[in-house]
């Protein structure tokens, strides 16, 4: 029902008697303006519900949300391993071949070591026969 304002304004005398000016005023004034019907308990509890209903959503996509999170932390942790088995092993293999090349090299110069010492000897031991012999 709309309210028009001589409605309006009999409301207002009739309640200034009641509650003085100033009460009437402030009442007056919380009205909604144009004979819109002011909010009653049920429409306040309708619209708490739904706001309830709302945010129950709301959390449900959070709880999804989190879910997904924790699926992606977990295949990071997944990868994070497996890449460091990775490391692991690609870290023995270059420790190995460098160990090999090591032992290798090592081993190189210890019979070019040997066959020089072993030379050196057969030929001064062959220069002091030689020496030997003529004297």
């Amino acid at each position: 029902m709309v309210v028009e304002e001589q409605r309006r304004h009999q409301l207002y005398e009739g309640l200034v008697p009641l509650r003085g000016p100033e009460a009437t005023a402030t009442m007056m004034e919380l009205l909604p303006p144009g004979g819109e019907e002011p909010a009653t308990r049920s429409d306040v509890l309708a619209v708490g519900s739904d706001i309830d209903r709302r945010f129950a959503a709301i959390d449900q996509r959070f709880e999804a949300i989190d879910q997904r999170f924790e699926a992606i932390a977990q295949r990071f942790d997944h990868l994070e391993q497996r890449i460091d088995d990775r490391i692991d092993v690609l870290r023995g293999e270059l420790l190995a071949a460098f160990r090999a090349e090591l032992v290798t090299a090592v081993s190189g110069q210890t019979r070019a070591v040997i066959v020089a010492t072993a030379t050196a000897t057969f030929g001064i031991g062959g220069l002091a026969v030689t020496l030997a012999q003529l004297l």
